[in-house]
């Protein structure tokens, strides 16, 4: 079973960027897609950006399009989100997510492991 752990949040300006991680532990992520969530407060959690499980091909929402982007390293087992021009409508929980497919997904129905998630909070 596979566990992950996300770091990187933190509190920051609007305009501003932050790295998160997802490190991975138990079992190889090399064979799967992953993915990341945010939930808002007060909002159902929503789908931000994914990666397949080579790391040549990523998805993003609309919402963070051409602002975040999402890597990995298998070597290191690791996953991260590169947020740039962070807005205040960013502020959320971030989760990590390991999808059962080696493909890219939407739905979060579709991912069987997730991290405790890591608090971003963007201030104007």
């Amino acid at each position: 079973q596979v566990q992950l752990t996300e770091s990187g949040g933190g509190l920051v300006q609007v305009g501003g960027s932050l790295r998160l991680s997802c490190a991975a532990s138990g079992r190889s992520i090399s064979s799967y897609a992953m993915g990341w969530f945010r939930q808002a407060p007060g909002k159902e959690r929503e789908f931000a950006g994914a990666i397949d499980w080579s790391g040549g091909s990523t998805y993003y929402a609309d919402s963070v399009k051409g602002r975040f982007t999402v890597s990995r390293d298998n070597a290191k087992n690791t996953v991260y989100l590169q947020m740039n021009s962070l807005k205040p409508e960013d502020t959320a929980v971030y989760y990590c997510a390991m999808s059962g497919n080696p493909i890219i997904r939407v739905a979060d129905s579709d991912y069987v492991s997730w991290g405790q998630g890591t608090q971003v909070t963007v201030s104007s």
